[in-house]
């Protein structure tokens, strides 16, 4: 047995460790071995994922190469740019549009009636013509034996500053929805 410690403290002194307790040495071995055995495992499960990654890669590049997919990628980025240009410049084409509409005429009360009772047919109308506002104006059309004569009234936010006729207050009541 001395021969064998003899060899043993030999290899000890050659890596200088000679005074260091062979039961540590030992110990440190197996907690490395352990080490060993667990980074072998996670090196293992790491080959899977990457393989499972490489399989879905491939799948999805199947019938592309590289280049061609990138340009489609890129293809892709330019739509969107587009799209999203073309919706800021539809939604300031529609601010102005609404803008505009506001002062359009947008609402009519239209009134026939026979001014005089010698003629048939209610030939005489009040119009009335308003926009988003109630703003515009009233034409009033007096259909007699002698001729025809129309006039017209403004109306400023639903109201005018010249007494209305029955007829004319009539359609302004239409136009305003009352």
């Amino acid at each position: 047995m001395s021969a064998k410690n003899t060899m043993l403290d030999r290899i000890l002194n050659l890596f200088g460790v000679s005074d260091f307790d062979l039961g540590y040495l030992l110990i440190a071995v197996a907690i490395l071995a352990v080490l060993v055995l667990v980074l072998l495992v996670l090196l293992i499960v790491q080959i899977r994922r990457t393989g499972s990654l490489k399989r879905r890669l491939d799948l999805f590049l199947t019938g592309k190469d590289g280049t061609s997919l990138e340009q489609d990628i890129a293809g892709l980025f330019e739509d969107n740019k587009f799209l999203k240009d073309s919706t800021e410049k539809n939604k300031k084409d529609i601010r102005t549009i609404y803008k505009k509409l506001e002062s359009a005429y947008q609402k009519m009360g239209l009134v026939k009636y026979d001014a005089f009772n010698q003629m048939g047919g209610q030939l005489s109308f009040s119009l009335a013509l308003l926009n988003e506002n109630n703003d515009g104006f009233i034409i009033n059309s007096v259909h007699s034996t002698d001729g025809c004569y129309s006039y017209t009234k403004e109306i400023r936010n639903g109201e005018c500053s010249i007494a209305l006729g029955n007829e004319e207050a009539e359609a302004l009541a239409i136009a305003m929805g009352e």
